[in-house]
């Protein structure tokens, strides 16, 4: 059977919270996706994808971007095509950042988070944060190329207390003991 897999082929990841109370500086989160080549899968990023970016070959975009929560269901909304990305990548790396422009703010400061991938109508993986709280930026998972050419999900929650530019750069770094 394993000849006929086709393996996780398009995704959606959603984020959605509710807005600052009034008089409090908005939150912002955004979801960025980051790639690796199959020549260096733990190393920097071949590109990253976030608000006001898309992939180069257009296979990983941004189709909802909130600064401030008050959308109605889902915020922030990205699709990972990865059916079609190129073969020189083997890894694409998840995750959520809070910009911390007016206010330092975690997680914990984030008013009713949630989290939801999805492939069509199967739900991946769904979260409220609620095991980073202290956390500025988390990844939320991974999508591995296996070697038939088909990608796997590995679901993941891993805080960091990074701004979001150092966030970018080592949120796919291999973990550490």
């Amino acid at each position: 059977m394993h000849g006929i897999n086709k393996g996780i082929r398009k995704v959606e990841v959603s984020v959605k919270w509710d807005p600052s109370p009034a008089g409090q500086p908005p939150t912002d989160l955004d979801i960025v996706a980051a790639t690796y080549l199959a020549s260096d899968p733990y190393g920097d990023p071949a590109y990253v994808v976030h608000f006001d970016s898309r992939s180069p070959d257009g296979t990983i975009y941004l189709n909802r971007d909130s600064k401030d929560g008050k959308g109605f269901g889902w915020d922030e909304v990205m699709t990972l095509e990865l059916d079609r990305l190129d073969a020189r990548y083997a890894r694409v790396v998840v995750g959520v950042v809070i910009q911390q422009r007016s206010a330092h703010r975690t997680f914990v400061g984030v008013i009713n988070p949630g989290l939801r991938i999805r492939e069509g109508y199967t739900v991946l993986a769904e979260d409220d944060f609620g095991s980073v709280l202290g956390s500025t930026a988390t990844t939320i998972g991974e999508f591995v190329r296996e070697g038939a050419g088909t990608w796997d999900f590995h679901p993941g929650i891993h805080g960091f207390d990074d701004d979001p530019a150092t966030f970018t750069r080592t949120m796919g770094q291999a973990p550490q003991p």
